[in-house]
Parts: C-alpha cells; structure tokens; sequence
C-alpha cells in the first residue's frame, strides 16, 4: 500500500517521467499500475507500469516500499527480525540492473532498514535515504498549526531521530513564520503550557497506532511524503526533509541511521542541517541513536 500510494502520489503530480512497480505478487503490480494510470491523464503525461527487477534498469531512483507490514500492537522495532532478509534480497537484485540508482526506504522499522540497505549495497551513504521521520515532521506541523490557527506550511518544525517511539520533538527548535512558537502562541492568545504540549506529542507519537488500529495500515501521509523526497531529489532542489542516513556521529553514538534535517539534490544528501536544541533534547536525541544503536549491532548482515 505505501508503494502504490507513492506511486499515485508521484504520478498525479508528475514528478517522473516514468515509474516501474515491482511486486512479488505480479497480479498486484500489474492491477496497481493499470489503475494508477487510468488516474495519470487527469494530471500528468508519467508512464505507469508494472515488470521485473530488469525493467529497472536504468532508473535514477528506486524506493524500497516492500517488507512485512506492521500489526496492531507491534512496534517498529518488532519488525526488524522479519523485514532484515526481506530487504537484503531485494537490494542484491537492484545492485544488479540499477546499481547507481539513488535508493529511498520506506519499509520499517525504516531507520534500521536504512542501515541494512547502506551495509548490502555498498552505496555512500548521502545515497541511501529513509523516509525518517518525514511523517512525524508532517504529523507535528499540522497539529501546531491546527492549535495555533497558522497553515502547515508556515510552520517550520522537525521530528528527530528514530521514526517510532523514541522519536524527538524539536520544540526549541520550532517557528511559525519568522517566530518561535511561544511567541506565536502570545500573539494568538492561546496557552501553549506543558498540558498542550503532551497532547500534541502524544498526537504524533501515537498517530500511526491509532491510524493502524482503525484501517490496518498507514499509507496516503508517507505515499505523498515520498514523493515530495522524489521531486526534491529529481530537480536538484537543496529542499530540507527530516530523513534517515546512516550518521558518523550524533551526540557521540557512531554510525548508526536516523533522521535530523538534510537538504536534497541530485546526487542524495547534499549537507546536514542540525537545528538547535534544548539541552532536555540533546540528551533525548542521544538516547534515540542509542536504542537505534543498540538493535543494529544485533544484525549479522
């Protein structure tokens, strides 16, 4: 479902010129792209089709949408034992048509998925991208601004660190407009106290259980996420999303993947933008890359 929706998502806004879905269920593939593009004159001229691992030959940008899908109840981390092989054999078949493709995962846990696709490939790591936290960024936006009366788009907001619950919010870090967001919240007359805070971290930290326990999966918010990572990446547009890369360092935990704001171009992740933060939230980044840390040096890959 992420991969369909992403595919939707990137042909209605034309972001490519032409996409490719590969499905161990071929019937699936094949329903999904025909369906796709009887939706792509409406909007664009992007081909739609379904093949094989060989009809990727070629492509620029390959997203990594496939792996066990997450039950109710079960965290991202519960996934890792079950997705690890998956993805190890779907990245030695793309090492093989398309080995200078730009890769985006988006199968979770994706933080840890991003490490696997980074060691199995062989690839820089600026060129392996995780959808991160891009969704949970996209989740805390529009709650601030729903709260403050401000669009989504005029707030400027981060999710750091792994996307699933140890996740950090950036309050220090947040603006709407040119303002922080306590200033925003004097000049609204609206109470931004400790009470509303909890709510709107519990809003985002919890959305994809709630959105799980009521339709099985979640899918438009990251189908239209990955596509915006596709546009910015396509047109070489230095545009800063808050995505997973295996890191050197971050708060002294080495080498492991997870999300702090990037800007994107052409050749993946063109430079970090680590925005500043609250001493509360050095110390829960930290913890973040730890817990990361700690389930990737489980992995024998």
């Amino acid at each position: 479902m992420v991969g369909s929706a992403a595919a939707y998502a990137i042909a209605l806004m034309g972001h490519a010129s032409s996409i490719v879905l590969v499905d161990l269920n071929q019937a699936l593939a094949n329903a999904q792209a025909e369906d796709i593009s009887h939706a792509v004159p409406f909007a664009s001229a992007t081909r739609v089709s379904a093949g094989s691992y060989d009809d990727l030959k070629g492509a620029r940008i390959i997203i990594l949408a496939a792996g066990a899908s997450q039950k109710p109840g079960e965290t991202r981390l519960q996934l890792l034992s079950r997705n690890a092989s998956i993805i190890g054999g779907i990245v030695s078949e793309i090492q093989r048509v398309a080995p200078d493709a730009i890769l985006i995962a988006a199968a979770n846990p994706v933080d840890i998925v991003t490490q696997i696709v980074t060691r199995v490939s062989g690839l820089p790591s600026t060129r392996v991208i995780g959808s991160g936290t891009i969704l949970d960024t996209a989740r805390f936006r529009t709650l601030l601004g729903r709260y403050l009366g401000v669009s989504p788009f005029s707030v400027h907001a981060y999710v750091l660190g792994e996307h699933g619950d140890s996740e950090v919010l950036a309050w220090s870090s947040a603006r709407a407009g040119a303002l922080t967001i306590d200033k925003v919240a004097a000049q609204v007359n609206v109470p931004l106290n400790d009470e509303v805070r909890a709510r709107i971290d519990d809003g985002v930290r919890n959305a994809a259980y709630t959105i799980i326990n009521g339709k099985g999966a979640t899918y438009f918010g990251i189908g239209a996420g990955l596509a915006r990572l596709v546009e910015a990446i396509g047109r070489n547009q230095h545009a800063v999303f808050s995505v997973s890369m295996v890191t050197e360092n971050v708060e002294g935990v080495r080498d492991v993947a997870l999300s702090i704001p990037r800007a994107l171009g052409s050749d993946g992740v063109v430079t970090d933008l680590v925005p500043e933060l609250a001493p509360e939230e050095h110390e829960a980044l930290r913890k973040s890359a730890e817990i990361l840390k700690a389930q990737v040096d489980t992995l024998e890959l």
